[in-house]
This record gives C-alpha cells, structure tokens and sequence, in this order.
C-alpha cells in the first residue's frame, strides 16, 4: 500500500496527517515541538502516526513537509555571514536600498535601520562588466576575482553571493566567479542572482540573492539532519518541502533555493484550506489559521489564493513568489497583560509558545494566555487530543486573575475581555487582506483552523460578516492536510522591459514557450513524469512612468489569439480594480514567468451518514459557559459522532483530537457530507 504523510512544525505543536492513497483512511497526531532542533519533535510524531496505523515509518512513500527553519533563520538573526561580490561601483548597493521607512508620520525619527544581511566589510568589488542588452563592455579578470575571493575567505564568510550588473540577461560573468569560487572555498555554499532571480532591479535581486545564501547552510543542515534521521527509521520515500507559494518542491533544491521557503509554513495552511474548499463547495474564502503563537489570515477568490512576488519576514522584503499571507502575533499562547503606563488590557504579540506554554498546559507557565481566558469562561474543556491532554483550570483562574485585580473588574470580564482584543486583532488582519485589497468581505466565507481557529472562528466572522464560519475536519492538522494534498511547483522568470509598441505577440510568446521547456525540463529532474506536467504563464504590466507592476496570469493560447490589446485591456481592468483608475499611458512588458505544476495529488472525501438533523446521538454532557456578560446553559458534542445534516444550536462545543470548536449564541452549526460545520446567525 502507498501512504503519504504530512508534516507541519508550529511553534507550540507539530502536526502529522498519514494518508492511504490506496483506501483514503487517515491518522492524524499532534505532539509537541522541540525548538532546539525540530527535527526531533518530527521523529516522535512519525513513529506514534504510524503506531496508530499499524505500519511501519518504511510504508511512507512520500513525506510532504512545511518548515519555518528559514523563517526563524530571518527573524532570529541566526542566518550564514555572507561574503557579497558585486560590480566595481556598486559596493554599497545592501547599504544604499530603497528609500523606503516604515511608520507613520515622523516614524524616521525612531527606526533603527536594519543591519543588511551582508555587511559592508564582506562585500568586494570585481571588474567586468556587462551592458543593459546583456553584452559585454569590460572583461572579468580571474587574478582580480581570485585576489576579492580570498579576502572573503579570510574574513570567514560561511555563503558566497554573487550579484553582478545585469546579470539577469547574461549570467558568463557569475558563473567564472563561481568555478574560481569553488577552487578557493570548496565547502562555501555559493548563490548567483542569475539563477536566484533572473530579473531587473540590481537591489531587489541582489537582496534576494543574499537572504537566500544567509539561509542556504542553516536549512542545508536541518534538511540533511531530517533526512539522515528518517533513514534510521527506515523511511526512504521521497522528501519535499513546501514552497512558500503553495507547491512542492525537492528536498535537493530546497537546499539551492531556500529563499522559496521563507513562508512554507503559513503556506500550508491555505493549501489545506483550498481542499477543504472544494470539497464544501465554496469558492471565496478568508482563512484564519490561529495556532499557538501566531494567526495567519489569507484570501481565496473564485478557488485560487492571492499571490504576491514579495515575500516579507520580519524587516526582510525579498521578491520571492509567495501566497498573500498576513501575520498578527495573536495565538492561543498569546500572553495578556496591564501595562502600568496605560492601564489598558493587551494581548500578544508576545507568547508563551511550547515552553512553558499557558498556564493551563501544566507545564510550569506563570503567565495568563489566551488559551487560559478561554479555559476560565468554558469554550475549552478540560481535555485535550482526545483526552490525552488535561488542562489546569484552577491554575488558569489564578493566572486570569491576575489581569482582573490590575483592571479592577470580576474575573469572567477580563477574561473575556482577552478573548474580545485578540478576536479584533485577527478582524485587523483580515481586514487587511479583504477591505484594503478592494475585497468585500461579506462575499466570503469565513474558514477557521489551526489548533485554536475554530475556537475563534464564529466570533471572528460576526466582526467581518463573513458567514458561513466554517470549521473544517480535522482543523487542527489542517496545515498538515495542505502539505499533503498539494503538488511540485517551480518557476522561471525573464524581464522583457519593453513598451507595447516595441515587442510583439510572437516575442512574448516566444520567451514563454522557452520558459516553459525550461521549467518542465526542471520538474521532470525531479522525477514528475511529462505526461503529468501542467504549464501556466504570468506576465507583469505597467504604465510607463510607473514605478511599479501588477503580475497577471495568462493563458498562451489565448493571447496568442487575441494579441497585446487583449492582455492591455486585462491589466486596465485589474487596475481599476485596484486603484479606482486608469492611465492613458502606454503599457509596458516588466517580466514574464512559467510556472510549471505536477499532478495534483487527489485524495478521496469520505462523505458521513446521513442524520435526521438531531445531534444528540454525539452529546456528551451538558456545560456552562460564559457569554454575553452571563452564564449560559451549554451542551458539548462529539465531532466524531455528527453526521451529515446535524443541525447544533449555540451556545455549544464540539470537541475532537486536535481542536475544539465554538458555536456562539444566536447562531447554529449545520454539518455538511463531508463532516465540516458551517456555522451561520440563527
């Protein structure tokens, strides 16, 4: 038999999704996660995921795995020190940048400008030089590059950048640096802007290029380590990460190209998302990924989520495809406290994370968290992953406490009032990817997931307006789902850089097709067989004179029928669409991209028996909980045990494994065939 598993670290808990392809039956876990190194929080779930299936870690074919090692790198500082060999003049081109400052008004007083991953001292001039039409003006010299590589090496850099002047349109000069580069420092990850990212703006590229050599050893040894430890036990399937645009890619590659992965994590999430999706017959959806110590808000319109070609950590802003995922420090582990300046009640960004986590976990947390506010008002029970899992609700009162005697007020009030702040700090997240993207978010779904989403989801979505609330199967290992249900992606990118009038429907047609042999050839390295390659196309547009694109998905087909003043005519109406107007300037080619995908990997939906809408067959015991200002009457169901049509009126808890859903007052949960509950007002 063939199984899949889906792997997602978090930063509280790690989650494990084993499919059979064969029968479509699945076994979910979630175990802690080891931060010190991840890779052996992995190791415990593989081995108790495939003990509940009754197979051994040599059943898996395929591991499908959704990492944040290259986002911690970023954010933690702990990237490679990266030596930096540019073009004679352009030495401070990390130190220079974009005159951008974040902030409000005067917010340049205050911003301490980020350190540039590679530092001024580690960056060397050669000579040689290429033009804008990729020719060459000035010849390399190998004694002088040899001379820059050395003082490099003896400054102890441990990753090599190479970003030349228009390189983008002829890499010959970076691929000397590199075979020199090999000779001097053989055991030195090198990383060229051409093949990094083949396109025009010297800093965006060269950024991008240096962030993904900053991280190339840090991921380099935990992919390495992850290998080495799956082969002791005995699990030799395929190894692939997650892309932080949604696909797959090869554990090799991932090696090469880190910088793909610097939103992996978040990215499963929304994949997972779209399956449940199309199963529920939904094609707007906000989703609400709220894990531990974060909340990870994305936007899916007619079935395909946003994507952007920044991707953004921290200070860090590299153009890297990437879903359109916003982040809030809002998670279960969020921690509240009454700043003595203000007074006023705050929650997060700072977390209790694993360790020790909240106070309710027993794990040795002092401080009041949001898991602890929704354990003091009823809307967690006391057990947890199926009753393997008890919660401290004695100590989590202690804990809340401590905010009600610093605000003044009972108990249930502040803890409600924690829950009331972190519930409109995910409305401002999903603001931002709805109403400030020009997205009415009424017309939309609201999906909840992650181990805390669905406990949120009911309350988040009478903010937005965004019924149904959906809570999904298995939603605390959704993020798992998505790395196990998506496909292989990789991509290349060309700049055109012409006006309208200058190119040609059989120039641009032409570079696509040639990118798209390029990126299946790519793929089938990678073991997808042709027959199961899908190509698409992307092109950047813009108004001469401006200073910025807007990318647009295309069909080659179709353009090559209806030419130039169809994809004209497309760029207007996606630009009115996000700017409220028009230019009547030319229209200019930036760049162009193929995107090529594998099979996408379908899984069975099994759907539930047929109920006569009464669920009382699932309750479990009657419950109070806080709401409203009041103590309500309640009743706890068992997810396991709904069936198709069940119709739950709030107020009301289902529990299950990995999650606990939440259905508030004047409003009720309806489940769907395939066992999701779509919560909507009464």
């Amino acid at each position: 038999m063939a199984y899949r598993l889906g792997v997602d670290v978090g930063g509280t808990f790690t989650d494990l999704l084993l499919f059979n392809d064969e029968t479509g039956d699945f076994w979910r876990h979630k175990t802690p996660s080891t931060p010190h190194d991840s890779s052996e929080g992995i190791l415990n779930g593989v081995e108790a995921v495939c003990a509940l299936a009754g197979v051994g870690p040599g059943a898996i074919d395929v591991f499908l795995h959704g990492t944040t090692v290259a986002t911690n790198a970023v954010l933690e500082g702990k990237g490679a020190r990266v030596g930096l060999v540019t073009t004679q003049g352009y030495r401070q081109v990390m130190q220079i940048a974009r005159s951008f400052v974040p902030g409000g008004l005067a917010g340049w007083i205050v911003w301490p400008k980020p350190e540039p991953l590679a530092r001024l001292e580690d960056t060397v001039e050669i000579i040689g030089r290429m033009d804008a039409f990729g020719q060459e003006v000035r010849a390399i010299d190998d004694a002088d590059i040899r001379a820059a590589l050395t003082r490099l090496k003896d400054r102890g850099i441990e990753a090599l950048t190479v970003s030349l002047i228009n390189a983008y349109l002829n890499g010959a000069h970076e691929l000397r640096v590199a075979e020199l580069a090999a000779q001097i420092m053989p055991d030195i990850p090198i990383s060229l802007s051409h093949v990094v990212l083949p396109e025009m703006q010297e800093y965006e590229r060269t950024l991008t290029t240096v962030a993904n050599a900053a991280v190339r050893p840090v991921v380099g040894r935990y992919v390495r380590s992850l290998r080495a430890k799956l082969e002791q036990v005995k699990m030799t399937g395929r190894l692939s990460l997650l892309r932080s645009d949604g696909g797959l890619m090869s554990s090799q590659k991932a090696e090469e190209q880190p910088v793909s992965l610097l939103m992996s994590g978040p990215a499963g999430g929304v994949t997972g998302a779209l399956w449940v999706a199309k199963n529920a017959g939904l094609k707007n959806i906000l989703t609400l990924d709220v894990g531990g110590t974060s909340t990870d808000v994305a936007l899916i319109e007619h079935g395909e989520p946003r994507r952007v070609r920044t991707t953004e950590v921290g200070h860090l802003s590299v153009r890297a495809s990437s879903l359109d995922v916003k982040t809030v420090g809002a998670g279960g582990g969020s921690i509240a406290y009454v700043p003595e300046l203000t007074g006023a009640l705050r929650v997060g960004p700072q977390s209790a994370g694993a360790v020790p986590g909240p106070v309710a976990y027993g794990k040795g947390g002092t401080l009041p968290t949001v898991t602890d506010a929704n354990v003091v008002l009823g809307y967690l029970p006391e057990n947890l992953l199926g009753g393997t899992f008890k919660l401290d609700r004695d100590g989590a009162k202690r804990a809340v406490q401590t905010i009600a005697d610093a605000l003044g007020i009972e108990l249930m009030a502040a803890a409600r009032g924690i829950i009331d702040i972190v519930n409109e700090n995910m409305f401002g997240a999903l603001r931002m990817i709805s109403v400030q993207q020009g997205y009415d978010p009424r017309e939309f779904a609201l999906m909840g997931f992650g181990g805390a989403g669905p406990l949120h989801v009911n309350a988040v979505a009478r903010l937005m307006g965004s019924y149904p609330a959906v809570s999904p199967v298995s939603p605390g290992v959704l993020c798992a789902l998505g790395d196990a249900t998506t496909r292989m992606r990789t991509e290349s990118a060309r700049s055109l850089s012409k006006r309208r009038s200058q190119t040609s429907i059989a120039e641009v047609a032409g570079l696509l097709r040639e990118m798209d042999a390029q990126v299946r050839a790519e793929l089938i390295r990678d073991g997808i067989p042709a027959g199961e390659i899908t190509t698409s196309f992307e092109v950047d547009l813009r108004y001469v004179g401006q200073a910025f694109e807007v990318p647009m998905t295309v069909d080659l087909a179709t353009i090559e029928r209806g030419g130039l003043g169809l994809l004209a005519e497309r760029f207007d109406e996606e630009h009115r669409r996000l700017f409220t107007f028009n230019m009547e300037s030319e229209h200019e080619f930036v760049n162009l991209r193929a995107v090529a995908l594998g099979r996408a990997l379908e899984l069975p939906s099994n759907e539930l028996a047929r109920g006569d809408g009464n669920p009382a067959a699932a309750k479990l015991r009657d419950h109070e909980l806080w709401m409203d200002g009041a103590a309500q009457a309640a009743v706890i169901y068992d997810r396991a045990l709904l069936r198709q049509g069940d119709v739950i009126k709030g107020p009301a808890v289902i529990t299950e494994m990995d999650s606990t859903t939440l259905i508030e007052t004047r409003h009720i949960g309806t489940v769907d065939a395939f066992g999701n509950i779509m919560i909507t007002p009464a």
